[in-house]
């Protein structure tokens, strides 16, 4: 599996990046891929978004300084900004993990693994997507599995990011759950770069993939 740090990218780039990725995943021309990602503000709009979920306008928000996307995932509105990793698998889970319910598992898995590398405990919630602390969600999922069960869009891990930034939606839908962050939690921002560690490396345990790193231009 190739790992591919992108660095700050626009959200419609990054659309773009996982949708060439996804054809020539689908064409065999590529390996298994995990982008990782740091986004500008943006609101993102999954399949199952419901309007009362944005609390302001949409002029007013982009007044604000947030993108609004629309997006193919499942799930409702989230935000992704400065701050949070933001992980992009692009990966062909024939011919044995062919089960969404077990890949948003696995999601959740390695997301978990790599929060206990912090001395974090992290867990699941019954009958809820993403990765919780006690002090609340800190890490959303939201994928899209297409044609020949080729995967994209994926999870979004706070870091450090401005937690007041999710207070202009109602988070994945989710009312009566606070959101937090690795840094609220630690009581200290983590370095990113061994967030970004931590989570390759619980990737590749929990998939059972060597990893290999690419530049950005190898994508």
């Amino acid at each position: 599996m190739e790992v591919v740090r992108t660095g700050r990218l626009g959200y419609r780039s990054g659309l773009d990046l996982q949708a060439e990725r996804v054809r020539a995943r689908r064409a065999g021309e590529v390996p298994d891929t995990l982008y990782l990602v740091e986004h500008d503000p943006v609101l993102t709009l999954g399949t199952s978004t419901r309007s009362e979920n944005l609390l302001l306008a949409e002029d007013e928000l982009r007044a604000r300084g947030y993108e609004l996307a629309e997006v193919g995932r499942g799930g409702d509105v989230t935000y992704h900004g400065p701050g949070q990793l933001v992980g992009y698998p692009v990966l062909d889970l024939k011919p044995d993990r062919t089960d969404l319910h077990r890949y948003l598992r696995d999601l959740e898995e390695v997301l978990i693994r790599a929060l206990a590398a912090f001395g974090l405990e992290a867990g699941r919630e019954d009958g809820l997507t993403g990765v919780w602390l006690p002090e609340g969600k800190v890490a959303a999922i939201g994928v899209r599995v297409s044609s020949g069960w080729i995967t994209s869009h994926g999870f979004a891990l706070n870091v450090d990011p401005d937690l007041s930034r999710f207070g202009v939606i109602v988070p994945c839908g989710i009312a009566d759950r606070a959101v937090t962050s690795m840094a609220q939690a630690l009581g200290s921002a983590p370095d990113p770069a061994r967030v970004e560690a931590a989570v390759v490396t619980a990737f590749s345990e929990v998939f059972d993939r060597r990893v290999v790193d690419q530049p950005p231009a190898g994508a």
